[in-house]
């Protein structure tokens, strides 16, 4: 799934720089892939994870039977932005306008990690990440935006797994992202590979 999803995000960003006409937000996205599948399914999976599988699973269930085999008038994207919303929780509320209302873009890089060997045996982690919120409007134009976002900040190990070597999580919480330079500290009961921070659209990790 990780593969997939990168896939299509850099799909989507590719699309967004090399748009000529105007890039729309998603719920108003009529005719452009690139968004309503490329950007749709990051969008969808990443809401499943912030508000939960079964919580949005069960708003597309009533949403489904509320407008099944309906007459015209039919049913429109801001009817289904009704039910996404209130399955969302007031403090994710901002997530839904920037997923579908708004065109967000995320610069967030990891400046530095760094981690020590503690007497108990254990690892503190030190990550430094610099990070940037961005509204772009529908002829890509960008504007910094204010910035107070839940996102994925991990610290992963480097094992093998069935003879195959792939990234462990050793910590992965959502922690509170604010604009510019942003320290977080972690311990660890495992020698750490990388750290990094993950968002809707951007990624960033270093290892160590």
């Amino acid at each position: 799934m990780n593969k997939f999803l990168k896939y299509e995000l850099n799909s989507y960003l590719l699309g967004h720089t090399s748009e000529r006409k105007k890039e729309m937000p998603l719920y108003k996205v009529e005719n452009q892939p690139y968004i309503h599948y490329r950007k749709g399914s990051v969008v969808m999976y990443a809401l499943a994870d912030y508000i939960g599988e079964e919580n949005l699973n069960h708003a597309l269930k009533q949403y489904i039977r509320k407008v099944a085999f309906q007459q015209a008038p039919y049913t429109n994207s801001v009817e289904f932005m009704k039910y996404i919303r209130s399955a969302t929780p007031d403090s994710l509320q901002y997530l839904v306008s920037d997923m579908f209302e708004n065109i967000t873009l995320y610069e967030n890089k990891t400046t530095d990690a760094a981690y020590k060997k503690l007497a108990d045996g254990k690892y503190k982690v030190t990550l430094k990440v610099n990070a940037k919120k961005l509204y772009a409007d529908s002829l890509g134009n960008e504007t910094e935006a204010k910035m107070n976002d839940w996102v994925d900040v991990g610290v992963l190990a480097r094992k093998k797994v069935n003879g195959h070597w792939q990234d462990t999580p050793l910590y992965l919480k959502k922690r509170r992202l604010k604009a510019g330079q942003n320290t977080f500290e972690f311990i660890v009961n495992e020698v750490p590979n990388k750290a990094g921070v993950a968002l809707i659209i951007s990624h960033s990790s270093e290892s160590f």
